[in-house]
């Protein structure tokens, strides 16, 4: 009876030392993968950029600037008119500026009437009401100088060359009377509007596009 009793202590002592060997072990390695997790997500102590992080990026070509030209626009007639837009008001719609000029292309009170528009809210919020003003505007003075065009278009006048583009763009800024009036002056007579902007300028920053597009047409509507 008491050897029974011996070999069931030793039994049950066994058991607990393998199940505390057990526990132990899982305890070791549970440890070590805490501290391999530790290891992959530690922080830096400093958050600086570094060369590193982010390499210098360098190129054999010369950076030239402000001569980008999306390729889409070129010189067509969308180029003139988006050109012309981004002169006038960065290309905003939705703009009326200090002395009461509106919209993209910046039309006065009384251009807008010509064309029977007098609701200058309806105007601003419709960009294709603005579109259609600015292509009916220009074939109006294409009409209007349709002799200059044929009679100057080639030709230097004050130190410019005059092209029909130039021509328009510039009857955009100051009327098709104030063109007519620095061609015929050969340049003496220059307009410039309230922001200095001038005839002679115009006609050259807004040279050599393709303004076929747009029809001469005195009585255009839209």
């Amino acid at each position: 009876m008491r050897n029974g009793i011996v070999k069931i202590t030793f039994f049950l002592l066994a058991v607990v030392f393998i199940c505390v060997g057990y526990v132990a072990k899982d305890k070791i390695m549970l440890r070590k993968k805490e501290e391999k997790v530790a290891i992959v997500f530690e922080q830096p102590d400093s958050l600086s950029m570094t060369k590193a992080m982010f390499p210098k990026i360098t190129t054999s070509q010369p950076v030239i600037k402000n001569k980008i030209t999306p390729p889409f626009i070129g010189k067509s007639f969308t180029g003139f008119k988006e050109a012309l837009g981004y002169k006038e008001s960065r290309g905003n719609y939705f703009i009326v500026n200090q002395l009461g000029y509106l919209g993209k292309y910046q039309f006065g009170a009384n251009t807008l009437s010509a064309f029977g528009i007098r609701d200058t809210q309806k105007f601003l919020n419709s960009p294709e009401l603005q579109e259609k003003v600015f292509l009916a505007y220009m074939s109006r003075n294409k009409a209007i100088l349709k002799n200059e065009i044929a009679k100057y278009t080639g030709k230097t006048i004050g130190g410019v060359l005059v092209t029909e583009s130039g021509l328009l763009a510039a009857a955009h800024l100051g009327g098709a009377g104030n063109v007519k009036r620095y061609l015929r002056t050969n340049g003496a007579t220059r307009f410039k509007d309230a922001n200095g902007a001038s005839v002679r300028f115009y006609m050259k920053k807004f040279s050599g596009y393709d303004v076929s597009f747009i029809k001469s047409d005195r009585y255009a509507k839209i």
